[in-house]
């Protein structure tokens, strides 16, 4: 092919960006324009900048130049206009940006339209036009442009009245130069070839210069079913109901250069422009040069006199002694923070943890940090790494060319708090969360394709579950679906509609689907947000958020915040609240004695349930073997339960137990595995063998660590070789070389940082000391953090029982909102009645607690009727506060629900008859003047009634269980689930009963009905597999609410235990 560079280049392209509207991926178009030896490629998504800085790079390294820009939409009005039928309509505006003055008035412009303009979708006016025209190029598009609306509605051909207008206006805002009609080939579309014979006139007439295009929404001429598929997926509508949407014969792909040629061999001067307006193009992004936050000192020290003088005020606040070591450890790390520039990251991280402190919001950190003594002395980090001899250079080395990385993790009930305050510090316009992109994965694009496309629901399911699950970080594609699943081949080689859904999903799989936004990144600037990142709101929260990912942002200049919320702190702050109110005990969370006896045999005894990252059926059975004595212990286990060093648990509880079987491959390895036993434990224990008996420096031990965690086998083979080379090359046999390597392979990938362990390990015994410590209290704070989560809720109310700890249900006179502890029992609040919203519950509370002169507790039913007057006291709340049991102080539940619609009418009489006025009640009133009701007779409500409500609206049983009828068989004949799942072993032939709770059906890769079924009885829950044949058989028995035996094996596959179900039986 030849090398000269084609004569004409795209400038009106759209890519998976302009969400569900056009199909190729950056670098598909890229690749286009690489193949057709076009110079240039401009970017020109739908209102958004999303792809800019992806696309950017990824031109740059093509060696294609890259313009970046926009197809705005322009409001017919002003941008705050939004009246229905008028506003709804727009026209659209192709915007270039030719240097960096254009590209931050891109930003500006993108901002606002959406932060301002937004109404279906966002809109630019004039005023916003006119203000940010600076360093732009505009191009009218030729199908929807103002002047091309505007010529489509004059009648007689060649008549360009207000189009010269519009014209004019462009021109004079954004200079002639700079101001371009677009023409287009289309002879497919009716009428195209005649409005474009007016935009030409209306060019000639203006003296304007025209520039050929081709709308470009997918890059083959055959994606063009696949494109109008996708937009269906956006519209809801199938082809049943539309048709095409946009014709049989139209052409939006990614024409050739020659192409281009031939369609405007007329108009050679419109095809020269396109190289014209790519040569007035030429910005250049200085991408990954950070700033920090404008952190305004009260002293006039410099951030890095600042950190330091942080630091070692923090030797006296952490009661440290001031050794050498802890000092040289200091002024190491110092050093290399100055260096790199980060002071002013570490003491803006440090002011956010500061605030959280002085407002009782719980934190830890997560990752590597944990490793720094710096943080450690700067308040931001929890753990001593010297203690816990965790490396700083895990966290940051003198050869890492990427930023520090501070993951914060907050009480998740107080972490709006923590944003919040970020903004009122910095500014409303330099804090923002960052955004992130939904994709199309590749069961959900199988999906999405056959509902498109008309077939039934069945279909799409039936091949997208023939699509296996992904591992984490390693998603499934279809591609390899096909390799792996026979199954699914044979469907797509023999079914002409499985065919033609996987061939179309193929094309759409990966491409973005929606912005949301991210779980934890916040960023925060020094100037304003706009001068970086382009914003927008949150489709679904309405909060202010990047249009940039967070790799794009950190290319943009920002330092990602990571702020996470983690439920544990919040209820170690619950709890605490609660030690304080009942027992009159300050606890300071932080500084728990680490040696509590009371923990670890609570531990040792796997009395688990409800502590952090310590629960679960496989954990436990590890932590009542290990017997944990230290919080090492803690931290390990923390680190090797997971996917590859879970297959070392049983060596490090071996050699705890028994010091003669601590043994060490290589002597080197002492220093760094001693406080293990002997056993690789964290990925810091890799990169350290890597780095002492390897020869590696920390970049390179990094770079190893990367590698493995990607898993590909052409890397990880060199990575081996490489590495096996280096500790034989520094005096270790190939034998011994070879065994380190098989036992260094599963950490890499796997293994949690020693910082990350010791900081979540922390949180874990933490939460485990609180637990065996104030048993009550603890329990009430787990189940008020995961109230609303019947699941949850339900292994807590079992715990409890195994505790001896009642469960009461609501009482009107002594329930809050949240769980809370009466006496040594626990009551339900009233915001976890289902039904019954948390506006009308605070009512309540503060009427009783907070009451008018003669108030407090409610007397009787009448007596809170005629004090609670509020609109949300309906019929819906009225009833779940009769079935839930809050009222059967004053009354049988039946005979309340029977007489619930006087109950409603004497409210509602009482709320607006004037004092005095007769009752229209009649007998419900006695007549002594006392506002007293009389309860017509009723039917009681049956213990099963009860149960049933009690199910429906607090999503489980108080007063009672439907197992209690069966308590004698299970005596004599059952084992209790609980001491089965402990107790008998993988294979082993079992048989339970107790209640169905749940029944989950699923369809197996041939089509056939098999099911998971929750069953519980008094003591826990397990789940049974039913098979598709057991199922056929059974499927009658296999309800929900229904009591029933079962016959079955142990499976304890992946940790946890199952049944695998034979037979059953009804109670």
């Amino acid at each position: 092919m030849s090398q000269d560079k084609a004569k004409f280049v795209h400038l009106h392209t759209h890519s998976h960006y302009s969400l569900l509207n056009a199909l190729p991926k950056i670098s598909e178009l890229v690749d286009a324009a690489g193949k057709a030896q076009m110079s240039a490629l401009a970017l020109t998504d739908n209102g958004n900048l999303y792809g800019a800085i992806e696309f950017y790079k990824k031109c740059k390294d093509e060696d294609i130049k890259p313009i970046i820009g926009i197809d705005a939409f322009v409001a017919v009005r002003t941008r705050f206009d939004k009246e229905a039928q008028i506003d709804n309509k727009r026209a659209r505006l192709v915007l270039l940006a030719k240097n960096e003055t254009g590209y931050k008035n891109l930003l500006k412009l993108v901002t606002y339209s959406h932060l301002e303009g937004f109404y279906y979708k966002p809109r630019v006016d004039r005023e916003l036009l006119e203000k940010y025209s600076e360093g732009l190029i505009v191009i009218l598009p030729s199908f929807s442009a103002e002047t091309s609306l505007a010529l489509k509605n004059n009648s007689p051909a060649g008549e360009t009245g207000n189009a010269k207008e519009i014209l004019e206006w462009y021109k004079n805002t954004f200079g002639s130069d700079d101001t371009f009609l677009e023409i287009t080939y289309h002879p497919e579309i009716e009428g195209h070839g005649e409005l474009q014979n007016k935009i030409k006139n209306l060019g000639k007439d203006t003296d304007t210069e025209l520039v050929a295009a081709h709308d470009v929404y997918y890059i083959k001429p055959e994606d063009r079913k696949t494109r109008e598929t996708l937009m269906k997926i956006q519209t809801s509508i199938d082809f049943a109901e539309q048709g095409n949407l946009n014709g049989d014969e139209e052409d939006f792909s990614f024409i050739s250069a020659e192409k281009a040629e031939e369609y405007f061999k007329d108009m050679p001067q419109a095809l020269e422009n396109t190289i014209k307006i790519a040569s007035k193009c030429n910005l250049k992004l200085e991408l990954g040069k950070w700033v920090f936050p404008d952190l305004k000192l009260e002293s006039r020290n410099s951030y890095d006199e600042e950190l330091h003088k942080l630091v070692y005020a923090g030797i006296k606040k952490r009661a440290l002694k001031k050794t050498k070591e802890v000092e040289s450890r200091i002024e190491y790390e110092l050093k290399i923070i100055k260096d790199k520039g980060y002071s002013p990251y570490f003491l803006v991280v440090g002011d956010l943890l500061k605030f959280a402190h002085e407002n009782n919001i719980l934190t830890t950190i997560r990752g590597s940090v944990a490793g720094s003594i710096v943080t450690y002395l700067a308040n931001i980090t929890n753990v001593n790494p010297i203690e816990y001899k965790i490396p700083f250079e895990r966290f940051l080395n003198p050869e890492r060319p990427s930023p520090p990385d501070i993951d914060m993790d907050f009480a998740d009930n107080r972490r709006d708090e923590i944003i919040q305050y970020a903004k009122s510090k910095y500014g409303e316009d330099k804090v923002a969360q960052i955004g992130t992109f939904g994709t199309m994965m590749a069961r959900g694009a199988v999906r999405d394709i056959a509902r498109a496309l008309g077939y039934s629901y069945n279909i799409g399911d039936k091949i997208a579950k023939l699509i296996p699950f992904g591992s984490q970080g390693f998603p499934m594609t279809i591609e390899r679906a096909l390799d792996i699943t026979p199954e699914l081949k044979t469907l797509y080689e023999k079914e002409k509609g499985a065919k033609e859904i996987i061939d179309m999903a193929k094309k759409i799989e990966g491409n973005a689907r929606h912005i949301s936004i991210h779980a934890a990144g916040v960023v925060i600037a020094p100037i304003d947000l706009t001068c970086f990142v382009p914003l927008q709101l949150d489709p679904k929260g309405g909060k202010v958020i990047t249009q940039y990912d967070m790799h794009s942002v950190e290319d943009a200049g920002l330092l990602k915040f990571d702020f996470l919320g983690l439920k544990n702190l919040a209820v170690l702050a619950d709890v605490v609240k609660r030690a304080k109110k009942f027992h009159n005990v300050d606890i300071d969370i932080e500084n728990v004695p680490l040696d509590d006896k009371k923990t670890f045999e609570m531990l040792a005894r796997g009395e688990t349930m409800g502590i952090f990252q310590l629960n679960g059926a496989g954990m436990t059975r590890y932590l009542k073997d290990l017997k944990p004595t230290t919080i090492h212990d803690i931290n390990a286990m923390v680190s090797l339960y997971r996917p590859g060093p879970m297959e070392s648990i049983p060596s490090y509880i071996e050699r705890k137990h028994n010091a003669k079987l601590i043994t060490y491959l290589d002597p080197r390895m002492e220093d760094i595995l001693d406080h293990s036993y002997g056993v690789i434990t964290y990925q810091d224990d890799v990169l350290l063998i890597a780095i002492k008996l390897g020869g590696y420096s920390w970049l390179e031990a990094d770079k190893l660590r990367k590698a493995m965690g990607k898993k590909i086998p052409k890397v990880m083979a060199a990575e081996k070789e490489k590495l096996i080379q280096g500790f034989i090359d520094n005096g270790t046999t190939k034998e011994k070389a070879e065994k380190l390597w098989k036992l260094i392979e599963p950490f890499a990938a796997y293994g949690f940082n020693k910082a990350h362990a010791a900081s979540y390990g922390k949180v874990a015994y933490q939460t485990a000391y609180m637990k065996a410590n104030f048993p009550v209290e603890y329990m009430a704070a787990v189940l008020t953090a995961d109230s609303g989560d019947v699941d949850k809720i339900s292994e807590s109310i079992i715990e409890l029982k195994r505790m001896d700890i009642p469960v009461l249900p609501p009482n009107i006179n002594e329930s809050f909102g949240d769980f809370t502890v009466v006496e040594n029992s626990i009551r339900f609040g009233l915001h976890s009645i289902k039904n019954f919203g948390e506006g009308i519950g605070d009512y309540i509370i503060n009427e009783r607690e907070h009451p008018p002169a003669g108030g407090g507790k409610f007397k009787s039913l009448a007596d809170f009727l005629e004090r609670i007057q509020d609109k949300n006291l309906n019929k819906k709340s009225l009833e779940a506060l009769i079935k839930s049991g809050a009222f059967d102080e004053f009354g049988e539940r039946g005979v309340q629900l029977s007489n619930l619609e006087h109950l409603l009418e004497y409210s509602k009489e009482h709320s607006s008859a004037p004092e005095n006025q007769d009752s229209l009640f009649g007998g419900m009133l006695k007549e002594s003047g006392a506002s007293k009701l009389i309860l017509e007779k009723g039917e009681p409500a049956s213990q099963t009634d009860k149960l049933f409500w009690e199910k429906e609206l607090l999503g489980l049983y108080i007063s009672g269980h439907p197992l209690d009828k069966h308590k004698d068989k299970f005596k004599n004949k059952y084992k209790e689930i609980k001491e089965t799942k402990e107790t008998m072993k993988n294979g082993m032939t079992v048989v339970i009963s107790g209640i169905v709770e749940e029944v989950k059906p699923i369809l197996t890769k041939r089509g056939d009905q098999m099911a998971f079924v929750r069953i519980a009885d008094f003591s826990d829950n397990v789940e049974t597999v039913f098979f598709p044949e057991v199922f056929a058989k059974f499927k009658s028995l296999v309800e929900q609410e229904k009591c029933v035996a079962i016959k079955g094996r142990i499976s304890d596959r992946n940790g946890g235990i199952s049944i695998i179900a034979e037979a059953v039986k009804e109670l």
